[in-house]
């Protein structure tokens, strides 16, 4: 409620991944507070890979600040 802005981050796919509802129950229980969209930052939309390509599946922290810094572009709009 402080920032009026919020980002879910998850190692899951977007697509039906557990960040969605997360989100969904930010967004029915804060509408009226946020200043901005709930944003997620996920895994890629496909199966998950081997080990060994586990670390480019999984979003780092470059994707994460610019989500952060997408949520405050759109709040000074």
């Amino acid at each position: 409620r402080r920032t009026g802005r919020a980002v879910v981050v998850h190692e899951s796919p977007g697509f039906g991944g557990p960040g969605g509802e997360i989100a969904a129950r930010i967004t029915e229980r804060c509408f009226h507070h946020l200043e901005a969209p709930v944003l997620r930052v996920a895994g890629f939309d496909i199966p998950y890979p081997p080990p060994m390509l586990e670390r480019h599946h999984l979003p780092g922290v470059d994707r994460v600040l610019d989500a952060v810094a997408r949520l405050q572009w759109e709040a000074d709009s």
